[in-house]
């Protein structure tokens, strides 16, 4: 290659360098990198679990009675059982129907329970008197008759498993003699025994039925001793309106039959036990625990039976007979369907008098203020 060539081609080249140079002099520049994506929203915090409903339960008796309370308890399982942590339950037990009722209610209200149950006709006036003082608390009263804004009556048709168990005695008994133990003098207690009766009167029209009263809900000993009385003044078939067991034990330990009542209590005397009138609370626990939390709870009272599943007489004895059985079934099925009615005339009491005219049928309020025994039903309403 001659020299004049090597000049020319390094002249192109420093040429081409400076041609560079003066570009970047000029500002040009490589573009800059694509922005980086923007990062993704952060996902929204999940909204606070609300509190959980707090509901206490006040009981008459201890939660092992084997009946009253026993159903009771039964039914705050149940409750928990549909709710999971949607609600905290508690009980006291064994809250006596005195000042202490007052004192334990207020407690519970206090600890920021916003649903408690009184479950037994002698919490009435010292609910009420709470319901008075705090009024952002619901308040649900078994067996009574008054309310307030904030406080409603609840109850079952025990009557109705009365009854039943009453078709069931006449039936069965050779004396023709049936025995009561009684708890407390008020109509729900009056009423069931006038339905026991009317029960048995319906197949046997000798029957006649012997009381005697505890004034107490749960005493075994007391109870005891009265079923003793009982059997020894000719009645051969038991029922109770009281809380234990201790009266089908006795009717068992004595060679006699007897019913369980409010639950299952065949287990307590297997050879004497006819049947169970028992009370399921768990679907009204479930319908008022609901209502509170879905704020459509109001103070109308509720009194539930056969019909809405909370009474029924349960585990009857083989020995029964199949007619019997069938009538049995027959009354339930009627008062599921609102076609049988108990209480329907002619009813006399035990002066002869009519109480209700042939074809009539007790209303509510009739059945919610029997005070009076009916013909067949010997001695007198304690204070009458």
């Amino acid at each position: 290659m001659t020299d004049l060539n090597k000049r020319s081609l390094l002249k192109v080249a420093a040429l081409s360098a400076m041609a560079a140079a003066a570009l970047v002099g000029c500002g040009k520049e490589e573009p800059p990198p694509a922005p980086a994506p923007a990062p993704a929203p952060a996902a929204a915090a999940p909204a606070p679990k609300p509190e959980p409903l707090k509901i206490a339960f006040a009981y008459v008796g201890p939660v092992g009675d084997g009946g009253w309370t026993f159903a009771h308890d039964n039914g705050r399982k149940a409750l928990e059982k549909e709710f999971g942590d949607r609600i905290v339950t508690s009980f006291v037990e064994s809250v006596p129907e005195s000042a202490d009722a007052e004192r334990v209610i207020r407690d519970m209200a206090q600890q920021g329970n916003k649903l408690i149950f009184g479950t037994t006709f002698g919490y009435m006036e010292p609910m009420l008197k709470v319901a008075g003082d705090f009024k952002d608390v619901k308040f649900e009263h078994a067996t009574g008759y008054k309310n307030a804004d904030n406080m409603r009556t609840y109850d079952s048709r025990t009557y109705e498993g009365a009854y039943m168990a009453g078709v069931i005695a006449g039936a069965m008994t050779k004396t023709n003699t049936l025995g009561v133990v009684a708890s407390i003098p008020i109509p729900e207690v009056i009423r069931n025994i006038n339905s026991f009766t009317l029960g048995a009167q319906s197949v046997n029209p000798k029957v006649k039925t012997k009381v005697v009263w505890v004034n107490e809900w749960f005493n075994p000993p007391k109870e005891t001793e009265a079923a003793t009385s009982l059997i020894n003044g000719g009645a051969d078939i038991l029922m109770q309106n009281t809380d234990s067991s201790a009266v089908l034990q006795t009717a068992e330990k004595m060679g006699k039959r007897g019913f369980g009542w409010d639950s299952d209590m065949t287990a307590y005397g297997p050879k004497a036990h006819l049947g169970s009138a028992v009370i399921n609370w768990g679907p009204y626990y479930i319908k008022a625990t609901k209502d509170a939390l879905e704020g459509t709870w109001s103070n109308t009272g509720s009194w539930w039976g056969v019909k809405e599943g909370a009474i029924d007489l349960v585990s009857v004895a083989a020995d029964v007979p199949a007619e019997t059985k069938a009538k049995v079934d027959e009354i339930r099925a009627g008062l599921k369907a609102g076609t049988y009615n108990i209480w329907k005339g002619p009813i006399v009491g035990q002066d002869g008098k009519e109480i209700l005219a042939k074809d009539a049928v007790a209303d509510d309020k009739f059945l919610g203020g029997v005070n009076f025994y009916i013909k067949g039903v010997e001695g007198k309403v304690p204070g009458k």
